[in-house]
């Protein structure tokens, strides 16, 4: 954990910290430091965000004493059509390919953020990522990792559609080694124009024109004037108290609701003593107890399937909110829970996915910013435009071709998102800014890390480490009744969950499979109230919190 009296920041690469911690220095905003970040992180950790992704955004501002919303998700394609595809034969989208593109809305939002709460100019912001494309950064394991089992996926899914890709992640046509130096000279000039001509440029100028060729070429629904139309949308955040803290997630058609639910359904139940949540011998933490992780679980297992029966694009399909926070229905949903027996769950209504990552950043005038960023399914789509660098996400693949279906594709809609940024409150004011990756584990992971936090009182550290557990399909489309589970967990746990009918699969310690969650918390109200931040990074990423 890293202590600091004046702004932090926390990602999941050294590098993008170092941007970040470096544009606050320079006298940045928390925005222009996110972005910063994010955009490093663009080009250090393709295989999980990028210019070709979308974002969704928690703000705090200062200043006005608000929090506000900003959804950077981009929409489905003009020549996106189910019936089309449902005639050609398709029974659900691909994984991966031209069909699960979408226009990306994550540098959109990158310009609308930047023109409400940014101070330093976009040259400014984007110079550390157009250094690291265009001289180059070190191949880490990560990195490694990542190409390889990509490459295994694109030439089994995609064959020649994936040249690009090659020609741009792998061009030495062999693993890399570690520590080689990476240089992605496409995306630095590309980058570098949008420094120069303006985060518009992306989609109605130069690259915007470049972008619609190659997605045309390579058969994408997207087209020009589908990336010239794109907009993002302001929000006003969700929120529910758990225990006297104010927990804010984004809406729809962000998975936050998700996580409200889940803690909304454990806030109806006698949490664990706090002593339970302390780190153990040797920093390792023991967890709660086995009525706690089943009730958690339980509660998941009920609030993913409100989230596939219900969640979508709002601004298409009316998405109950009110009645799916409503106290006597989750009253009534919590009553479901069994505490001596684990629940089938009804199948899974969407393919499992993620490739993603959380940015946190605290300024010294107090303004904080949740961040979550991504390409959905790794390296996304696999469809990467040589000329620009720019790789696509897959997010498409979320959409339903059924009829009627609220998740059903139509051109211009925004499908349903995992994605789900975070903040929490106490007094009225920031407390704790957290977020994770891990596709639909996300909601699971953040009610964790909040239980531990609020009920247990640990620090940020200690939250972010704890042993963590999530309920999944053990196939595309079935319940998800198997619970990927750490081993560290106190002495009990697990044979109690397997005894309540649990089908567990137990997985190394500190499994990267269970997320990555990050933290900065505000202590004594943090800079603007004179007190300190705490920041700390997920043992599981190889991220790095920096404060000054």
């Amino acid at each position: 954990m890293a202590r600091g009296a004046s702004a932090a920041v926390v990602a999941p690469h050294p590098l993008a910290t170092a941007a970040g911690l470096g544009i606050l220095r320079a006298g940045g905003t928390a925005v222009d430091a996110a972005i910063a970040t994010n955009a490093v992180l663009a080009v250090v950790a393709g295989y999980a965000c990028g210019l070709g992704g979308d974002a969704f955004w928690l703000a705090w501002d200062e200043e006005a004493g608000r929090q506000v919303g900003l959804n950077g998700s981009g929409r489905a394609g003009s020549r996106a059509e189910a019936a089309a595809l449902r005639a050609s034969g398709l029974a659900e989208l691909p994984a991966r390919g031209p069909l699960t593109v979408t226009v990306p809305g994550a540098v959109r939002s990158w310009g609308d953020a930047h023109s409400r709460f940014g101070s330093l100019p976009p040259a400014s912001l984007l110079a550390p990522a157009i250094e690291l494309a265009g001289e180059g950064f070190p191949a880490d394991d990560a990195w490694r990792l990542a190409v390889e089992r990509a490459a295994a996926v694109f030439a089994a899914d995609l064959g020649p559609a994936a040249a690009g890709w090659h020609a741009v992640y792998r061009p030495a046509g062999r693993p890399w080694r570690p520590g080689e130096r990476v240089r992605l000279p496409a995306l630095a000039s590309t980058i570098e124009r949008l420094a120069s001509a303006g985060w518009d440029d992306f989609y109605s100028g130069d690259i915007g024109r470049r972008q619609a060729a190659a997605l045309e070429a390579a058969g994408t629904p997207v087209t020009a004037a589908d990336l010239a139309a794109h907009a993002s949308s302001w929000t006003e955040p969700l929120g529910i108290d758990y225990r006297g803290t104010r927990v804010t997630a984004h809406p729809p058609n962000s998975c936050g609701l998700v996580a409200l639910q889940i803690l909304s359904i454990l806030a109806r139940m006698e949490a664990p003593a706090a002593a339970e949540f302390l780190p153990g011998d040797g920093g390792a933490t023991a967890g709660p107890d086995v009525d706690w992780v089943h009730a958690g679980i339980e509660a998941t297992k009920l609030a993913l399937a409100d989230r596939d029966r219900w969640l979508a694009d709002p601004d298409r399909v009316p998405v109950p909110v009110e009645r799916l926070l409503d106290p006597a229905y989750l009253d009534e949903l919590a009553s479901r829970i069994v505490p001596g027996r684990a629940a089938t769950p009804p199948p899974a209504a969407l393919p499992p996915g993620g490739g993603t990552v959380w940015l946190g950043v605290v300024d010294r005038a107090g303004n904080a910013v949740s961040l979550v960023q991504s390409n959905f399914g790794g390296f996304g789509s696999g469809i990467v435009d040589p000329a620009t660098g720019i790789g696509y996400q897959n997010r498409g693949t979320y959409f339903r071709l059924e009829p009627g279906h609220p998740n059903a594709l139509a051109p211009g809609k925004r499908t349903l998102h995992t994605l789900m940024p975070g903040m929490l409150f106490r007094d009225g004011r920031p407390w704790i800014v957290l977020g994770s990756m891990g596709g639909d584990a996300q909601p699971a992971i953040h009610a964790q890390v909040v239980s531990a936090l609020v009920d247990g009182g640990v620090d940020v550290a200690s939250a972010v480490a704890a042993p963590r557990w999530f309920p999944e399909p053990v196939a595309p489309y079935a319940p998800p009744d198997q619970v990927r589970i750490e081993p560290r967990f106190r002495a009990g746990v697990l044979p109690g969950l397997a005894a309540r009918g649990h089908r567990l699969e137990v997985v190394t310690p500190f499994d990267s499979g269970l997320g990555h969650c990050h933290a900065i918390e505000l202590v004594d109200g943090g800079p603007a109230g004179g007190g300190t931040l705490a920041a700390a990074t997920d043992p599981r990423s190889a991220g790095l919190p920096a404060t000054w």
